[in-house]
């Protein structure tokens, strides 16, 4: 047995959520993440998961990801994680990188994700990362008809086809009854701006979901070409691997992780 197998490296996983999901998404990768010997931090970011806030109420990128920030700004000065972000926590995954480079994160792994270097700074951004969910979504005008939207969510009656699938009726039964609206407002406002050159001094990976119905082949692809990452995995899943295919995004994370030791 190699050493890498029964000795693990002390990594510590940091699970980021996408769009109205929470922590909780990433249970069964938890569980064999915890179950191999790695530590596992899954946050919950503003309005998501058990944090109590109105996302109506949420108008900032910086307000919806301060759980995150925070989180990375309270480790130890000498501890450092490996970010994993499904969706559009990828758009997380890069403010961070932007803010702390590689002073906190070792590696950043985006899974379905979306990836630009500066968020949503210009029209093709836009058209390259944000899923086309005009016919499936309910959203929440909480600043008025004539505003933009609050908050939206996928309506339940196309979440298991659009979001779930290939993954499991129990898991996508779970999930609907725990999805909640997301802060639109605040997920539009995410544009970066360049802290230096640190960001890109960290390896990132892209895992990319083969049979997405949310972010689609071609706007992954465009992600890709537009920034390239060090090292690119294809998984023949939906837009949800955590639920559809845990065994295999388990590997494919592992794997890119133990080139940081090799």
């Amino acid at each position: 047995m190699s050493d890498s197998v029964s000795n693990p490296p002390k990594f510590h996983f940091v699970l980021v959520h996408g769009m109205s999901h929470g922590g909780w998404c990433w249970f069964k990768i938890r569980c064999l993440m915890e179950t191999s010997g790695y530590k596992v931090t899954c946050v919950d970011l503003k309005s998501a998961g058990i944090d109590p806030s109105d996302p109506n109420t949420l108008f900032t990128f910086e307000e919806y990801n301060k759980p995150l920030i925070e989180f990375l700004f309270n480790l130890p000065e000498d501890e450092k994680v490996i970010l994993v972000g499904h969706s559009a926590g990828g758009l997380s995954l890069t403010d961070a990188l932007h803010k702390f480079g590689s002073k906190k994160i070792q590696m950043a792994i985006y899974v379905a994700a979306i990836m630009l270097k500066y968020g949503f700074n210009t029209d093709e951004d836009a058209k390259e990362a944000v899923p086309d969910l005009s016919d499936v979504k309910e959203q929440t005008f909480g600043l008025g008809s004539d505003k933009p939207p609050t908050s939206m969510i996928v309506k339940k009656e196309f979440q298991r086809k659009i979001l779930y699938n290939m993954s499991p009726m129990e898991d996508s039964t779970l999930a609907s009854m725990l999805l909640k609206p997301a802060p639109a407002m605040a997920l539009g406002d995410a544009k970066f701006k360049e802290q230096g050159p640190d960001a890109d001094k960290v390896r990132r990976v892209y895992i990319k979901t083969l049979n997405d119905r949310v972010i689609k082949q071609e706007q992954q692809d465009a992600m890709i070409r537009s920034w390239p990452p060090s090292e690119i995995f294809d998984i023949e899943s939906d837009h949800s691997p955590f639920f559809s295919a845990p065994f295999i995004l388990f590997g494919f994370i592992i794997k890119a992780s133990i080139t940081l030791v090799e």
